[in-house]
């Protein structure tokens, strides 16, 4: 078989693009690849794309408001529409290639429902976040599954491992299961030129956890959702399976979250502490909104047991891991920087999650 890591450059001036977008599941991700005449660093230059929205529960002939908008023709009224948003350098074909990052449209330009980008786009474009530079850090943690049983890696199959403990940031074939995984999307991450972070291995055995950040405004976004496309390739190659479920097994076992740092300009300047404390304020009165918008499932991991809190209850805390928010205790002791959102469920959408808390923090008036 020709390796997939064939360097075309030497032959060819053509580069590959593996357009990917979110499907209709809200978390899924599909992609396909089209044949470009030349390197293309910038996505206003990529051409617009198209793909069957029957076949990714996107039809927009499910929908009569957009089906309205469309003309009437069975092939037409399932066409949606790519609209690449952010470039990245491809770790698996390598070379001039690259992967695009897409939101999706109707025929008549119309955002579909399940594209959350668009929306966004339009908080981080506002005057008052634009000057405030909202910086992210999210914490993505993420279980790795045996294919064929649906469990754990490194768990006896249908029994469970020691108790939790030697796990977190743990060394050793008794303790590290699927190691050879991360470090492969590590290395891709910031090949691909996302702003990863660090890893590290999480407290329940076969989960672990990715960063990324600090990242400005929509790029957040952009960047999780690539991360989290390249995790799934190489699980793919693996043969592995890849969960976002918040708990992906019940009992005396740690969920999986996805805590989002947060600052603003004024954040990390000085009397930050100060501003912190009023959109902290905000967070709480809008608790619910913003529950309901952190991911499917987080009732089971949410519970006020395995450092976190109760769904239904706001709380805050300087270096309080069972808080909804937390505060680092450098952030407290300098008077300014960040804080912790602790509340967002791994399988949250990036582009809700970073939005909203910028939505409720500087365009919420008290």
């Amino acid at each position: 078989m020709v390796s997939s890591t064939l360097n075309l450059t030497d032959t060819t001036e053509k580069i590959i693009a593996e357009y990917i977008w979110i499907d209709g599941s809200g978390l899924g991700l599909r992609s396909k690849a089209r044949t470009l005449p030349g390197p293309v660093t910038d996505p206003a230059k990529l051409p617009k794309w198209n793909y069957d929205g029957s076949s990714t529960d996107q039809a927009p002939g499910d929908d009569k408001n957009i089906q309205d908008s469309v003309p009437h023709s069975i092939d037409e009224l399932y066409l949606l529409f790519f609209s690449p948003q952010a470039i990245f350098k491809d770790p698996f074909r390598r070379g001039n290639n690259i992967l695009v990052m897409c939101d999706a449209y109707t025929p008549a330009g119309e955002p579909i429902p399940t594209n959350k980008r668009f929306n966004a786009a339009k908080i981080f474009s506002d005057p008052d976040v634009l000057a405030e530079e909202p910086w992210y850090g999210i914490e993505q943690e993420y279980t790795l599954l045996q294919k064929d049983v649906k469990w754990p890696i490194g768990w006896p199959v249908g029994g469970f491992p020691g108790p939790q403990g030697p796990y977190y940031c743990g060394v050793g074939a008794d303790k590290a299961f699927g190691r050879d995984i991360v470090d492969a999307h590590y290395k891709a991450c910031l090949y691909a030129g996302i702003n990863i972070s660090g890893i590290n291995g999480e407290v329940m055995p076969g989960q672990w956890e990715f960063q990324v950040g600090p990242v400005v405004g929509i790029s957040a976004g952009d960047q999780l959702w690539m991360a989290r496309y390249i995790l799934e390739r190489i699980t793919e190659i693996a043969g592995a399976v890849l969960s976002f479920d918040p708990k992906p097994v019940q009992g005396d076992w740690n969920g999986a979250g996805a805590h989002t740092n947060y600052s603003t300009k004024s954040m990390r300047n000085d009397g930050g502490l100060d501003v912190i404390k009023k959109a902290i304020e905000k967070l709480g009165s809008r608790h619910k909104e913003h529950i309901s918008a952190y991911g499917k499932g987080n009732e089971r991991r949410l519970t006020g047991r395995h450092e976190t809190a109760d769904i239904n209850t706001f709380s805050w805390g300087v270096a309080n891991r069972g808080a909804s928010i937390r505060v680092g205790r450098d952030t407290e002791k300098a008077g300014k920087g960040y804080f912790e959102d602790r509340r967002p469920a791994s399988n949250m959408d990036p582009y809700i999650v970073t939005s909203m808390i910028a939505e409720t923090t500087i365009l919420l008036k008290p």
